[in-house]
C-alpha cells in the first residue's frame, strides 16, 4: 500500500492551488484515491528496475490506470478547456508515472478542440514533465503529434528539439512525427527523412532507437521510400536505429540492409 500520508499530503498540495475551483480539487482527490486502491507493489518493483532512467510510479497497471483515465474524463469533459488544463497540469506537477500518463491521456482526448495557443502549454509540458521514454512516447505519439499535425507550423519546432542537450527532446523531434505518419499524407516524408538525418548520429540509444522507430512506422506505408534512406545512410547510421527501422521489412531487404 501507498503511505495514506503521502497521499493527504498531495492532497493538501492540491487543495492549496487557489486558480482551481473545488470541484476539480476534488476531482484530483478522488482519482489519487482510485490509483491508491491499484497499487500493486511488486509491479512497482519491476517498472523500476524495467526502466534505465529514474521513475516515480505508483505501482498501478497500465490498464487500470487508463480505466480511471477514462472514468474521470466523463466528469470533467463538461469544464472549459482552461479548467481541464489546469487539472492536467497539476497532475504532470505530482510527478507519478500515473497521474502523468493520465494527463497525456486527457489531453490527446480534447485534439478536436485544439488552437494554436495550446503549443506553448504543450512545450512547457515536454520541457518540464517529459522524464522517461514512456512519457515521451504517450505524449509525442498522441496528443503532441495531433498539435503538430494541426498546426504543421510548429514542425521547425521539432528541429530546435532535434539539437537540444535533452534526450527526451532529440526523442521526442522524432516520435511525435508517428502520428502524422498514421495519417498517411506522403507530405510528412521530407520531415520523416530530415529529423532522421539530425539526429543519424546521435549516441543516445533512447534517441537512436526513437528516430528507428519513426522509420519503421513510415515503412508501412512507403517501404521503397524508407529502405533507399536506410540503404543510403546504413554505413553510417548506428546498428541499434538501422534494427528498428527495418524491423518490419521482407528477409531479403533487411539481409541487404544489415550486409557490411
Amino acid at each position: 500500500m501507498v503511505d495514506l500520508l503521502g497521499f493527504i499530503l498531495l492532497s493538501i498540495n492540491v487543495i492549496n492551488d487557489k486558480k482551481m475551483k473545488k470541484s476539480s480539487r476534488l476531482i484530483i482527490e478522488e482519482i489519487l484515491r482510485d490509483l491508491k486502491k491499484k497499487v500493486e507493489l511488486e509491479y512497482k518493483k519491476g517498472l523500476i528496475r524495467f526502466f534505465k532512467e529514474k521513475i516515480n510510479p505508483l505501482g498501478v497497471r497500465s490498464k487500470e490506470t487508463k480505466i480511471i483515465s477514462g472514468k474521470y474524463f466523463q466528469k470533467i469533459k463538461c469544464l472549459e478547456k482552461k479548467d481541464i488544463w489546469l487539472l492536467c497540469d497539476e497532475l504532470l506537477k505530482l510527478g507519478f508515472m500515473e497521474t502523468s500518463m493520465i494527463a497525456f491521456d486527457w489531453a490527446f482526448r480534447l485534439r478536436r478542440d485544439y488552437d494554436y495557443q495550446d503549443f506553448k502549454l504543450f512545450e512547457k509540458w515536454l520541457k518540464r514533465d517529459v522524464t522517461s521514454w514512456a512519457h515521451c512516447d504517450v505524449f509525442g505519439t498522441h496528443a503532441l503529434g495531433a498539435l503538430i499535425f494541426k498546426y504543421p507550423n510548429f514542425y521547425s519546432k521539432t528541429l530546435v528539439w532535434a539539437k537540444s542537450r535533452s534526450r527526451w527532446q532529440r526523442r521526442m523531434a522524432a516520435v511525435n512525427l508517428i502520428y502524422a505518419v498514421k495519417q498517411r499524407n506522403k507530405t510528412v516524408l521530407k520531415k520523416v527523412f530530415e529529423i532522421s538525418k539530425i539526429l543519424l548520429l546521435d549516441e543516445d540509444d533512447l534517441v537512436q532507437k526513437g528516430y528507428g522507430w519513426l522509420l519503421k512506422e513510415a515503412a508501412n506505408f512507403w517501404q521503397k521510400e524508407v529502405f533507399e534512406f536506410v540503404m543510403k545512410h546504413k554505413k553510417s547510421m548506428p546498428r541499434t536505429a538501422l534494427r528498428y527501422a527495418i524491423e518490419k521489412m521482407p528477409k531479403k531487404m533487411k539481409e541487404k540492409a544489415m550486409a557490411k
